[in-house]
């Protein structure tokens, strides 16, 4: 048995993060079931939600469930961190929406968008702009 109390309070962490991505109390019962006054009473430490719920709520918020933990970064979290640190708010809201519709590709297809991806960012700007103008040659229906 732990000899002093952890001091993580869940319910000001989950709240921080939920303020933090613009999500209403509402929008995390609409994305996990979980009752609106339930997560109030989480919220303000009336109740200590079960591994599970959590689970379901930091999917909600798309967020990793050591998120809700400090001290437990791994050197590949600091690592993306640090990455991230690196990136414009422009460069991380492009990011999410790929991760948005990823999940939902087979790996043949996450290669192919990577390779057009690649592909695009190797043509030079006339050179983009001209394959933009080109018309689309469509084979006759039959």
């Amino acid at each position: 048995m732990p000899k002093e109390k952890p001091q993580v309070n869940i319910g000001e962490v989950i709240k921080t993060y939920r303020s933090q991505r613009g999500l209403s109390q509402g929008d995390i019962e609409r994305r996990t079931g979980l009752l609106r006054c339930y997560l109030s009473r989480v919220e303000n430490g009336h109740t200590v939600p079960s591994l599970e719920t959590l689970a379901k709520i930091a999917e909600a918020m798309e967020i990793s469930l050591a998120d809700f933990f400090p001290g437990t970064e791994t050197p590949r979290d600091k690592e993306t961190q640090k990455m991230l640190g690196e990136l414009s708010q422009d460069e991380i809201r492009f990011l999410a929406e790929i991760k948005k519709y990823s999940t939902t590709l087979s790996e043949g297809d996450k290669r192919l968008v990577l390779a057009m991806i690649r592909k695009m960012a190797t043509l030079l700007p006339t050179q983009a702009a001209a394959q933009a103008k080109r018309p689309i040659l469509r084979r006759p229906s039959l």
